[in-house]
């Protein structure tokens, strides 16, 4: 239980003070529970990102659910996950009683041009840190600079895809890299067996 609760905490700390949604949240959770806490290693933390994107939900939830899950199993997953959420729907159920009158003040306004402003460097942190993690070779990099181009040509050209497209079509690539390079292992394999075979046999006729 004190485990449980601990990992409530952390998650409700989260939840509390990360402003701007589940990208926002990315660094901070980096920090707090792969860096301080050591739930999950960076490896897979990466993966967590990437399932957590292209699975239906908000990512702060997805995370929250996957990483309670993998420390304390189905108890972890929801404490975790009340943790994250709890935070968000006090303060917005206080917030919409008086939402109307709260954002006609003209200095909140201003506070949330600042906070969208340093949310942009939290994000753009967080994107910083899964990049020097990130796995260094042909494939990814390849990949990596393949969709930086691709989503700054739609840009240009005012064109809208999902980040999902992105997701699920980096892990179709993947998956058919990966089927290539077993198969060409395969053959490799196959070939050296049967090199062997044909020496074993010219071995026992010069016997």
């Amino acid at each position: 239980m004190k485990k449980l609760l601990l990992l409530f905490w952390e998650f409700f700390k989260i939840g509390l003070f990360t402003f701007g949604g589940g990208y926002a949240m990315i660094g901070v959770m980096q920090r707090e529970l792969v860096e301080k806490k050591n739930y999950i290693s960076n490896d897979d933390f990466l993966d967590l990102i990437g399932i957590a994107e292209s699975t239906p939900g908000p990512l702060a939830i997805n995370s929250a659910t996957y990483i309670g899950y993998k420390t304390k199993g189905v108890l972890g997953s929801l404490f975790a996950t009340i943790g994250v959420v709890l935070p968000s729907f006090i303060i917005i159920t206080i917030i919409s009683l008086v939402f109307d009158a709260f954002y006609q003040l003209e200095y909140v306004k201003y506070a949330f041009m600042g906070i969208q402003a340093c949310v942009a460097f939290i994000i753009l942190n967080a994107g910083i840190k899964m990049l020097k993690h990130l796995k260094k070779n042909v494939f990814t990099i390849t990949l990596l600079i393949s969709t930086i181009l691709l989503m700054i040509v739609l840009t240009l050209f005012a064109r809208k895809i999902s980040s999902i497209i992105f997701i699920l079509a980096g892990g179709l690539v993947g998956v058919i890299i990966y089927l290539v390079t077993l198969n060409k292992g395969k053959d490799k394999i196959n070939k050296e067996s049967k090199a062997e075979t044909e020496n074993s046999k010219g071995d026992d006729k010069n016997d």
